[in-house]
Protein backbone atom coordinates (compact mmCIF):
# COMPACT_ATOMS: atom_id res chain seq x y z
CA UNK A 1 0.00 0.00 0.00
CA UNK A 2 1.38 3.62 -0.78
CA UNK A 3 2.11 5.88 1.72
CA UNK A 4 0.15 9.43 2.14
CA UNK A 5 2.24 11.96 0.53
CA UNK A 6 2.31 15.37 2.63
CA UNK A 7 4.57 17.78 0.13
CA UNK A 8 5.76 20.58 2.60
CA UNK A 9 5.55 23.03 0.29
CA UNK A 10 0.98 22.85 1.03
CA UNK A 11 2.49 23.73 4.39
CA UNK A 12 4.39 27.06 3.05
CA UNK A 13 8.29 25.36 2.78
CA UNK A 14 9.73 27.64 0.46
CA UNK A 15 13.23 25.95 -0.83
CA UNK A 16 15.11 29.61 -1.76
CA UNK A 17 17.54 29.04 0.84
CA UNK A 18 16.85 32.43 3.36
CA UNK A 19 13.20 31.40 3.41
CA UNK A 20 13.02 30.33 7.53
CA UNK A 21 11.15 26.86 7.43
CA UNK A 22 10.83 25.62 10.54
CA UNK A 23 7.43 26.19 11.53
CA UNK A 24 6.46 24.79 7.41
CA UNK A 25 8.47 22.36 7.93
CA UNK A 26 7.39 21.40 11.48
CA UNK A 27 3.51 21.17 10.67
CA UNK A 28 3.79 19.12 7.36
CA UNK A 29 5.88 16.23 9.95
CA UNK A 30 3.09 17.29 12.26
CA UNK A 31 0.85 15.98 9.94
CA UNK A 32 1.87 13.11 8.35
CA UNK A 33 2.32 12.10 12.09
CA UNK A 34 -1.67 12.05 12.26
CA UNK A 35 -2.00 9.71 9.88
CA UNK A 36 1.25 8.49 8.93
CA UNK A 37 2.91 9.11 6.05
CA UNK A 38 6.02 10.79 4.12
CA UNK A 39 6.78 14.40 4.09
CA UNK A 40 8.66 15.56 0.63
CA UNK A 41 10.43 18.70 -0.31
CA UNK A 42 10.35 19.64 -3.99
CA UNK A 43 14.44 20.33 -4.88
CA UNK A 44 14.89 23.32 -3.15
CA UNK A 45 17.80 24.52 -0.15
CA UNK A 46 15.49 24.77 2.98
CA UNK A 47 16.92 26.82 5.87
CA UNK A 48 15.67 25.64 8.95
CA UNK A 49 16.10 25.16 12.56
CA UNK A 50 15.61 21.72 14.76
CA UNK A 51 12.95 19.49 13.59
CA UNK A 52 11.33 17.04 15.26
CA UNK A 53 10.32 13.70 13.32
CA UNK A 54 6.92 11.53 14.72
CA UNK A 55 5.93 8.18 15.03
CA UNK A 56 5.01 6.84 11.66
CA UNK A 57 6.94 9.93 9.97
CA UNK A 58 9.37 8.96 7.05
CA UNK A 59 11.08 12.13 5.90
CA UNK A 60 11.99 11.99 2.36
CA UNK A 61 15.20 14.01 0.58
CA UNK A 62 15.08 13.41 -2.99
CA UNK A 63 18.47 14.37 -4.99
CA UNK A 64 18.91 18.21 -5.64
CA UNK A 65 17.18 19.03 -1.94
CA UNK A 66 19.08 20.05 0.79
CA UNK A 67 18.01 21.25 4.46
CA UNK A 68 20.31 23.65 5.48
CA UNK A 69 20.85 24.14 9.41
CA UNK A 70 20.27 27.82 11.03
CA UNK A 71 23.91 29.35 11.69
CA UNK A 72 21.55 30.65 14.67
CA UNK A 73 21.98 28.78 18.12
CA UNK A 74 18.54 30.12 19.50
CA UNK A 75 16.82 28.19 16.56
CA UNK A 76 17.80 24.70 18.33
CA UNK A 77 15.40 24.69 22.01
CA UNK A 78 17.42 23.13 24.55
CA UNK A 79 16.47 19.56 25.51
CA UNK A 80 17.80 17.22 28.63
CA UNK A 81 19.83 14.91 26.52
CA UNK A 82 23.57 12.94 26.81
CA UNK A 83 26.61 14.43 25.42
CA UNK A 84 29.67 13.22 25.55
CA UNK A 85 29.07 10.94 28.39
CA UNK A 86 27.09 13.23 30.50
CA UNK A 87 23.38 14.04 30.86
CA UNK A 88 22.81 17.85 30.48
CA UNK A 89 20.63 20.27 28.76
CA UNK A 90 22.05 21.20 25.22
CA UNK A 91 20.44 22.36 21.97
CA UNK A 92 18.54 19.85 20.29
CA UNK A 93 19.87 18.88 16.69
CA UNK A 94 18.71 20.02 13.65
CA UNK A 95 16.98 16.12 13.14
CA UNK A 96 15.32 14.94 16.23
CA UNK A 97 13.80 11.45 16.76
CA UNK A 98 12.66 11.76 20.73
CA UNK A 99 10.67 8.81 22.30
CA UNK A 100 9.29 7.38 19.17
CA UNK A 101 8.41 4.76 16.93
CA UNK A 102 9.01 3.58 13.32
CA UNK A 103 10.36 6.59 11.75
CA UNK A 104 12.60 7.24 8.62
CA UNK A 105 14.77 9.58 7.01
CA UNK A 106 15.77 8.29 3.65
CA UNK A 107 16.61 9.42 0.41
CA UNK A 108 19.80 11.24 -1.88
CA UNK A 109 19.53 14.40 -1.01
CA UNK A 110 21.62 16.76 1.68
CA UNK A 111 21.49 17.89 4.98
CA UNK A 112 24.18 20.68 5.95
CA UNK A 113 24.57 21.97 9.21
CA UNK A 114 26.69 24.64 8.18
CA UNK A 115 28.83 24.33 11.16
CA UNK A 116 31.79 26.85 10.28
CA UNK A 117 30.33 29.31 12.99
CA UNK A 118 30.10 26.85 15.75
CA UNK A 119 33.37 25.24 14.70
CA UNK A 120 35.25 28.93 15.17
CA UNK A 121 33.25 29.41 18.74
CA UNK A 122 34.67 26.74 19.83
CA UNK A 123 37.83 26.60 18.93
CA UNK A 124 38.22 30.16 20.31
CA UNK A 125 36.28 29.22 23.64
CA UNK A 126 39.33 25.92 23.61
CA UNK A 127 42.03 28.52 24.10
CA UNK A 128 40.24 30.34 26.51
CA UNK A 129 39.71 27.15 28.57
CA UNK A 130 43.36 25.24 28.24
CA UNK A 131 44.75 28.19 29.11
CA UNK A 132 42.70 28.25 32.66
CA UNK A 133 43.28 24.66 32.92
CA UNK A 134 39.50 24.06 32.03
CA UNK A 135 40.52 21.53 28.79
CA UNK A 136 38.27 18.68 30.60
CA UNK A 137 35.14 21.14 30.00
CA UNK A 138 35.05 22.78 27.31
CA UNK A 139 33.61 20.83 25.08
CA UNK A 140 30.36 20.80 27.14
CA UNK A 141 30.10 24.13 27.62
CA UNK A 142 30.42 25.25 23.79
CA UNK A 143 27.29 24.18 23.02
CA UNK A 144 27.17 23.13 19.34
CA UNK A 145 24.04 21.42 17.54
CA UNK A 146 24.89 17.61 16.56
CA UNK A 147 23.36 17.07 12.75
CA UNK A 148 20.47 13.91 13.72
CA UNK A 149 19.75 12.48 17.12
CA UNK A 150 17.97 9.40 17.84
CA UNK A 151 17.06 9.21 21.32
CA UNK A 152 15.31 6.67 23.16
CA UNK A 153 14.27 5.68 19.99
CA UNK A 154 12.95 2.42 17.65
CA UNK A 155 12.76 0.85 15.24
CA UNK A 156 14.53 3.97 13.29
CA UNK A 157 16.18 3.69 9.53
CA UNK A 158 18.17 6.55 8.26
CA UNK A 159 19.47 5.71 4.55
CA UNK A 160 21.31 6.63 1.81
CA UNK A 161 21.07 11.00 2.25
CA UNK A 162 24.79 13.08 2.41
CA UNK A 163 25.31 14.86 5.95
CA UNK A 164 27.91 17.52 5.67
CA UNK A 165 29.41 20.29 8.16
CA UNK A 166 27.65 19.35 11.21
CA UNK A 167 28.61 21.98 13.81
CA UNK A 168 28.63 18.64 16.62
CA UNK A 169 28.34 14.71 16.21
CA UNK A 170 26.67 13.72 12.68
CA UNK A 171 24.55 11.09 13.64
CA UNK A 172 23.76 10.59 17.21
CA UNK A 173 21.93 6.79 18.52
CA UNK A 174 21.29 6.78 22.19
CA UNK A 175 19.26 5.07 24.35
CA UNK A 176 17.44 3.65 21.10
CA UNK A 177 17.08 0.00 19.68
CA UNK A 178 16.39 -1.64 16.56
CA UNK A 179 18.28 1.27 14.41
CA UNK A 180 19.33 1.05 11.22
CA UNK A 181 21.78 3.44 9.04
CA UNK A 182 22.42 2.61 5.84
CA UNK A 183 24.27 4.22 2.84
CA UNK A 184 24.71 7.75 4.43
CA UNK A 185 27.73 9.71 3.42
CA UNK A 186 29.40 12.43 6.15
CA UNK A 187 31.61 15.19 4.88
CA UNK A 188 32.56 17.22 7.62
CA UNK A 189 35.71 19.15 7.23
CA UNK A 190 34.35 21.01 3.83
CA UNK A 191 35.16 24.38 3.91
CA UNK A 192 36.80 23.96 6.89
CA UNK A 193 38.35 21.73 10.21
CA UNK A 194 35.32 20.67 12.04
CA UNK A 195 36.11 19.24 15.26
CA UNK A 196 34.34 16.49 17.68
CA UNK A 197 32.23 15.91 14.07
CA UNK A 198 32.32 12.32 15.00
CA UNK A 199 30.40 10.25 11.83
CA UNK A 200 27.84 7.85 14.13
CA UNK A 201 28.18 7.68 17.74
CA UNK A 202 25.95 4.41 18.91
CA UNK A 203 25.54 5.74 22.69
CA UNK A 204 23.94 2.75 25.27
CA UNK A 205 22.68 1.35 22.31
CA UNK A 206 21.39 -1.98 21.36
CA UNK A 207 20.27 -3.63 18.04
CA UNK A 208 22.20 -1.07 15.78
CA UNK A 209 23.47 -1.94 12.17
CA UNK A 210 25.62 0.81 10.45
CA UNK A 211 26.47 -0.61 7.11
CA UNK A 212 27.50 0.60 3.11
CA UNK A 213 28.93 3.90 5.03
CA UNK A 214 31.26 6.16 3.89
CA UNK A 215 32.23 8.92 6.07
CA UNK A 216 35.17 11.60 6.17
CA UNK A 217 35.36 13.25 9.27
CA UNK A 218 37.19 15.12 11.69
CA UNK A 219 36.83 12.38 14.68
CA UNK A 220 35.94 9.02 15.20
CA UNK A 221 34.43 7.85 12.03
CA UNK A 222 32.21 5.06 13.77
CA UNK A 223 32.20 5.09 17.45
CA UNK A 224 30.65 2.56 19.99
CA UNK A 225 30.09 4.65 23.71
CA UNK A 226 28.59 3.95 26.80
CA UNK A 227 28.78 7.35 29.49
CA UNK A 228 31.57 9.20 31.36
CA UNK A 229 32.50 8.92 34.52
CA UNK A 230 30.17 9.14 37.73
CA UNK A 231 27.12 10.43 35.35
CA UNK A 232 27.98 6.98 33.09
CA UNK A 233 28.05 5.21 36.24
CA UNK A 234 25.23 6.39 37.62
CA UNK A 235 23.15 5.65 34.18
CA UNK A 236 24.85 2.30 33.76
CA UNK A 237 23.49 1.64 30.46
CA UNK A 238 25.45 -0.94 28.20
CA UNK A 239 26.02 -0.42 23.90
CA UNK A 240 25.83 -3.83 22.49
CA UNK A 241 24.77 -6.11 19.60
CA UNK A 242 25.91 -3.47 17.44
CA UNK A 243 27.14 -4.59 13.55
CA UNK A 244 29.48 -2.22 11.73
CA UNK A 245 30.16 -3.86 8.01
CA UNK A 246 31.27 -2.41 4.63
CA UNK A 247 31.93 1.09 5.25
CA UNK A 248 34.84 3.65 4.26
CA UNK A 249 36.39 5.97 6.05
CA UNK A 250 38.86 9.02 5.56
CA UNK A 251 39.95 11.48 7.46
CA UNK A 252 39.06 10.77 11.20
CA UNK A 253 40.14 10.01 14.59
CA UNK A 254 39.53 6.28 13.95
CA UNK A 255 37.81 4.16 11.58
CA UNK A 256 36.18 1.84 14.69
CA UNK A 257 36.71 2.96 18.40
CA UNK A 258 35.07 1.20 21.92
CA UNK A 259 35.16 4.76 24.11
CA UNK A 260 36.23 6.38 25.76
CA UNK A 261 32.90 6.09 27.15
CA UNK A 262 33.15 3.14 28.46
CA UNK A 263 30.94 3.56 31.95
CA UNK A 264 28.34 1.10 31.09
CA UNK A 265 29.99 -1.20 29.44
CA UNK A 266 30.52 -1.57 25.40
CA UNK A 267 30.35 -5.93 24.63
CA UNK A 268 28.78 -7.61 21.75
CA UNK A 269 30.10 -5.51 19.19
CA UNK A 270 31.33 -6.82 15.30
CA UNK A 271 33.38 -4.98 12.58
CA UNK A 272 33.46 -6.29 9.74
CA UNK A 273 34.70 -5.51 6.11
CA UNK A 274 36.04 -2.04 6.49
CA UNK A 275 38.12 0.34 4.96
CA UNK A 276 40.29 3.30 5.85
CA UNK A 277 42.43 5.57 4.12
CA UNK A 278 44.43 8.65 6.42
CA UNK A 279 42.86 7.76 9.17
CA UNK A 280 44.20 8.52 12.59
CA UNK A 281 43.70 5.43 14.56
CA UNK A 282 42.38 1.99 12.86
CA UNK A 283 40.97 -0.07 15.52
CA UNK A 284 41.22 2.01 18.61
CA UNK A 285 39.98 0.83 22.26
CA UNK A 286 40.07 3.70 24.96
CA UNK A 287 39.39 4.66 28.01
CA UNK A 288 40.37 6.55 31.53
CA UNK A 289 40.70 5.34 34.90
CA UNK A 290 38.24 6.95 36.29
CA UNK A 291 35.47 5.62 33.76
CA UNK A 292 34.92 2.23 34.82
CA UNK A 293 33.27 -0.50 32.32
CA UNK A 294 33.51 -3.35 30.79
CA UNK A 295 34.77 -3.33 26.50
CA UNK A 296 34.44 -7.14 25.65
CA UNK A 297 33.02 -9.69 23.27
CA UNK A 298 34.59 -7.91 20.46
CA UNK A 299 34.89 -9.20 16.66
CA UNK A 300 36.86 -7.21 13.94
CA UNK A 301 37.44 -8.62 10.81
CA UNK A 302 38.35 -7.83 6.90
CA UNK A 303 39.58 -4.62 7.40
CA UNK A 304 42.04 -2.60 5.00
CA UNK A 305 44.26 0.46 6.09
CA UNK A 306 46.11 2.61 3.75
CA UNK A 307 47.99 5.26 5.42
CA UNK A 308 46.46 5.03 8.59
CA UNK A 309 48.90 6.49 11.51
CA UNK A 310 47.98 3.51 14.50
CA UNK A 311 46.32 0.73 12.78
CA UNK A 312 46.06 -0.90 16.41
CA UNK A 313 45.64 1.48 19.25
CA UNK A 314 44.56 0.29 23.12
CA UNK A 315 44.51 2.68 25.91
CA UNK A 316 42.91 3.04 29.39
CA UNK A 317 44.66 6.49 29.90
CA UNK A 318 43.59 8.26 27.17
CA UNK A 319 43.97 12.01 26.91
CA UNK A 320 44.67 12.61 30.26
CA UNK A 321 43.63 16.19 29.51
CA UNK A 322 40.39 15.83 28.64
CA UNK A 323 39.93 12.73 30.44
CA UNK A 324 40.47 13.66 34.01
CA UNK A 325 38.89 16.99 35.62
CA UNK A 326 39.91 19.00 37.88
CA UNK A 327 39.01 22.51 39.08
CA UNK A 328 41.35 25.39 39.26
CA UNK A 329 41.58 27.53 42.23
CA UNK A 330 39.74 30.33 42.42
CA UNK A 331 36.01 29.09 41.46
CA UNK A 332 33.17 28.22 44.09
CA UNK A 333 32.05 24.36 44.13
CA UNK A 334 28.48 25.76 45.26
CA UNK A 335 28.16 28.05 42.17
CA UNK A 336 29.20 25.74 39.66
CA UNK A 337 27.28 24.72 36.97
CA UNK A 338 25.17 20.90 37.15
CA UNK A 339 27.66 19.45 34.30
CA UNK A 340 30.40 20.89 36.07
CA UNK A 341 29.54 19.42 39.45
CA UNK A 342 29.05 16.11 37.41
CA UNK A 343 32.28 16.20 35.43
CA UNK A 344 33.87 16.71 38.86
CA UNK A 345 32.38 14.10 40.95
CA UNK A 346 34.93 11.62 42.51
CA UNK A 347 34.50 8.02 41.49
CA UNK A 348 35.52 5.11 43.52
CA UNK A 349 38.87 4.06 42.33
CA UNK A 350 37.47 0.22 42.18
CA UNK A 351 34.51 1.36 39.78
CA UNK A 352 37.00 3.46 37.99
CA UNK A 353 39.05 0.58 36.66
CA UNK A 354 37.93 -0.38 32.98
CA UNK A 355 38.75 -3.78 31.68
CA UNK A 356 39.28 -4.86 27.69
CA UNK A 357 38.95 -8.28 27.37
CA UNK A 358 37.75 -11.10 24.78
CA UNK A 359 38.83 -9.15 21.54
CA UNK A 360 39.60 -10.84 18.80
CA UNK A 361 41.06 -9.00 15.17
CA UNK A 362 41.35 -11.18 11.81
CA UNK A 363 42.37 -10.52 8.51
CA UNK A 364 43.67 -7.12 8.80
CA UNK A 365 45.99 -5.54 6.53
CA UNK A 366 47.66 -2.51 6.98
CA UNK A 367 50.39 -0.39 5.19
CA UNK A 368 51.77 2.80 5.36
CA UNK A 369 51.57 3.34 9.17
CA UNK A 370 53.77 5.10 11.32
CA UNK A 371 53.56 2.96 14.36
CA UNK A 372 51.92 -0.79 13.88
CA UNK A 373 50.57 -1.55 17.13
CA UNK A 374 50.37 1.19 20.99
CA UNK A 375 48.41 -1.10 23.31
CA UNK A 376 48.38 -0.22 26.95
CA UNK A 377 46.54 -1.79 29.76
CA UNK A 378 47.61 -0.33 33.40
CA UNK A 379 49.15 -2.87 36.51
CA UNK A 380 45.88 -3.37 37.94
CA UNK A 381 43.83 -4.06 34.62
CA UNK A 382 45.28 -6.08 32.11
CA UNK A 383 44.40 -6.27 28.30
CA UNK A 384 42.88 -10.11 28.62
CA UNK A 385 43.01 -12.34 26.54
CA UNK A 386 43.27 -10.86 22.75
CA UNK A 387 43.15 -13.15 19.47
CA UNK A 388 44.85 -11.65 16.38
CA UNK A 389 44.61 -13.88 13.41
CA UNK A 390 46.14 -12.52 10.14
CA UNK A 391 47.58 -9.33 10.89
CA UNK A 392 49.78 -7.78 8.55
CA UNK A 393 50.68 -4.42 8.99
CA UNK A 394 53.69 -2.15 7.27
CA UNK A 395 55.07 0.32 9.73
CA UNK A 396 57.92 2.84 10.54
CA UNK A 397 57.28 1.20 14.08
CA UNK A 398 56.71 -1.71 15.55
CA UNK A 399 54.73 -0.08 18.80
CA UNK A 400 54.44 -1.93 21.81
CA UNK A 401 52.28 -3.81 24.32
CA UNK A 402 52.05 -3.38 27.95
CA UNK A 403 50.23 -4.59 30.70
CA UNK A 404 48.61 -7.27 29.00
CA UNK A 405 47.43 -10.84 29.47
CA UNK A 406 46.65 -14.30 27.43
CA UNK A 407 47.52 -12.67 23.70
CA UNK A 408 47.02 -15.57 21.23
CA UNK A 409 49.16 -14.43 17.86
CA UNK A 410 48.44 -16.32 14.83
CA UNK A 411 50.20 -15.70 11.49
CA UNK A 412 50.72 -11.52 13.02
CA UNK A 413 53.29 -10.18 10.81
CA UNK A 414 54.69 -6.51 11.42
CA UNK A 415 57.44 -5.28 8.85
CA UNK A 416 59.85 -1.89 9.58
CA UNK A 417 62.85 -1.04 8.06
CA UNK A 418 65.04 -1.39 11.17
CA UNK A 419 63.29 -4.86 12.05
CA UNK A 420 62.52 -4.19 16.03
CA UNK A 421 59.85 -6.26 16.78
CA UNK A 422 56.69 -5.29 18.65
CA UNK A 423 58.05 -4.79 22.40
CA UNK A 424 56.03 -6.60 24.99
CA UNK A 425 56.55 -4.93 28.43
CA UNK A 426 54.71 -6.20 31.90
CA UNK A 427 53.09 -8.75 30.29
CA UNK A 428 52.23 -12.45 30.46
CA UNK A 429 51.35 -14.91 27.90
CA UNK A 430 52.16 -12.94 24.71
CA UNK A 431 53.88 -14.25 22.21
CA UNK A 432 54.73 -12.07 19.03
Amino acid sequence: MAKTVFAAAKYGAVGDGTTFNTQALQKAIDAAARKGGVVTLAPGRYLTGSLFLKKGVELHLEKGMTLLGSQNLSDYPHIMTRVAGIEMKWPAALLNVLDQDNVAITGEGTVDGQGQPFWDKYWTMRKEYEAKGLRWIVDYDAQRPRLLLMSNASNVTLQGLTLQRSGFWTVHVLYSKNVTVDGITVRNNLGGHGPSTDGVDIDSSSYVLVQNADIDCNDDNFCLKAGRDADGLRVNRPCEYVLIQHCVAGAGGGLVTCGSETSGSIRHIIARNLRAKGTKNGIQLKSATNRGGTVEDILVEDIQLDSVRVPLTITMNWNPAYSYSELPAGYTQATLPAHWKAMLTKVDPARGLPHFRNVRITNLQATGAHTAILAGGVATSLLENFNLTNVHISAEKAGTIDFAQNWQLANVEVKTPDNVPVAVKNSTDVHL
